[in-house]
């Protein structure tokens, strides 16, 4: 059976103003070739996500919670995708995932969440020698150097891999997740879970959007799914006993 990958949706507005929730295409589309299937994870709070400022977000509630851990229970894993800003809901939700042990793939804004987690770890300004915020899709754009002590060492076999880039800002150390790879310039772009048990990495770039024509991203994804469908394996036979 197929793994079912959690998306928390995306804020954002249209041309004539309206806020709308959002899963980008290449996050469907990659999952969907890797043999995940995409369920969505909708804000549960009763503000407008796109235009509350994050300062101004409300703690959330127990009946709130209990939302989102019922639709966490749905999920064999979970992609924290890339956009404006996390809030509380996707705090909880890295949160309960972590604790409930479900493989996690935190992508550019999603790595940020991560690097954030129990923490208040600062998100800075891009302002090394290299362009962190390409126009053109369909190329690589810099070099991301990689610890050999680290899952994703063990996923691609490689120190140093190209990779695409759009953000403007990025993360800092975390006192829980271990940095695990930096650009040229000694921007942060990967870090990992402490734990061999579970899938929990994030990277500032974007392998979805590379998915199609580079190999490394497509291994990437493909373990995520790989280590999910195990999750999956793993709670269908706690169902049985």
């Amino acid at each position: 059976m197929k793994p079912i990958i959690g998306i928390p949706l995306r804020y954002q507005k249209t041309s004539d103003n309206r806020p709308i929730l959002y899963i980008s295409e290449s996050i469907r589309r990659s999952i969907q070739k890797a043999g995940g299937i995409v369920y969505a994870i909708i804000p549960v709070q009763d503000v407008d996500y796109f235009y509350t400022k994050g300062n101004e977000f409300k703690e959330l509630t127990g009946d709130e919670k209990r939302i989102i851990c019922e639709n966490l229970d749905k999920c064999d894993g979970i992609i924290f995708p890339g956009g404006i800003k996390f809030t509380p809901y996707d705090r909880y939700l890295l949160e309960v995932a972590i604790e409930k042990k479900i493989p996690v793939l935190g992508i550019c804004l999603g790595m940020q969440l991560l690097s954030c987690y129990q923490e208040n770890a600062e998100l800075v300004p891009n302002t090394g020698s290299i362009n962190h915020d390409q126009e053109d899709v369909n190329i690589l754009t810099h070099k991301v150097i990689i610890n050999k002590d680290s899952k994703l060492y063990q996923i691609l076999q490689k120190e140093e891999i190209m990779v695409n880039s759009f953000h403007n800002y990025h993360a800092t150390s975390n006192h829980i997740y271990k940095n695990v790879a930096y650009s040229e310039d000694g921007i942060l772009e990967a870090i990992e879970y402490p734990s061999d048990k579970i899938f929990n990495i994030g990277v500032q770039w974007h392998p979805e959007i590379s998915y199609d024509f580079d190999e490394n991203s497509k291994k990437i994804i493909d373990e995520f799914i790989e280590e999910a469908s195990k999750n999956k394996i793993k709670e269908m036979i706690k169902v049985e006993l």
